[in-house]
């Protein structure tokens, strides 16, 4: 019985350090403070002037 209990004790700090660092993602969650907005969103493509590359082949085909 003494022998379970030491086994146990020895592997308590190592237990508890895993289990903080996989809680520590979840814990931090709620703290971060990302406007009124519950979807964060990718900044949308600036476009590449393609219409002026249109207009100048439809002119030249005229």
């Amino acid at each position: 019985m003494n022998r379970h209990l030491k086994e146990i004790l020895r592997l308590l700090p190592r237990a508890l350090l895993v289990m903080l660092v996989i809680s520590a993602p979840l814990l931090a969650v709620p703290s971060l403070q990302a406007a009124d907005e519950a979807v964060i969103e990718a900044p949308t493509m600036k476009k590449r002037g393609a219409g002026f590359v249109l207009m100048v082949s439809l002119q030249r085909g005229s």
